[in-house]
């Protein structure tokens, strides 16, 4: 299976995801993988309702998508993954996932995490997932849409003091 971009994004599938970064990796499918999501009948269902003609989406549990990466059976897929939380990125990649970079578009603000960029907000366990990845070699790309300028987020987590 050929990892063409795992984004962190707090929103998981939504409308930048479906056309621009779609578009612009040119995958055939969409894995939105998250545990929770994929355990909820009304969420699963808005999220398959965002793909666009042509690109077939699917809602897996952490575990299901590590096993599937190793399915030989899945291995021509051209795929985008999505995950919810920094953790989750670590988990994958943990179970054998390969990437060399991780995209990180959006995390949420609430009362644990401190904003960092327009549409980035971290807490310790993000913190903690994000040094992991960097540890491992994953650059930490933090763009929005495809088209934004590239910039690296272990720069502005160091610029924040944060790491």
């Amino acid at each position: 299976m050929e990892v063409k971009l795992l984004r962190i994004d707090s929103r998981l599938l939504h409308g930048q995801v479906a056309t621009d970064w779609v578009k612009s990796t040119g995958v055939s499918h969409v894995l939105v993988v998250c545990d929770n999501a994929a355990k909820d009948v009304i969420r699963r269902r808005l999220l398959l309702q965002v793909a666009q003609p042509g690109v077939k989406v699917h809602v897996l549990t952490v575990a299901k998508m590590i096993r599937i990466y190793q399915d030989e059976r899945f291995a021509k897929l051209s795929v985008l993954i999505l995950v919810e939380a920094p953790i989750d990125a670590v988990r994958l990649l943990i179970g054998g996932i390969k990437v060399k970079s991780v995209n990180v578009g959006s995390l949420s603000f609430d009362q644990t995490r401190k904003m960092i960029t327009e549409t980035i907000a971290v807490n310790e366990q993000d913190l903690k997932a994000l040094t992991w990845l960097k540890k491992q070699g994953i650059m930490l790309d933090q763009r929005k849409v495809s088209n934004d300028p590239k910039k690296d987020l272990w720069k502005t987590l160091s610029d924040k003091g944060l790491v």
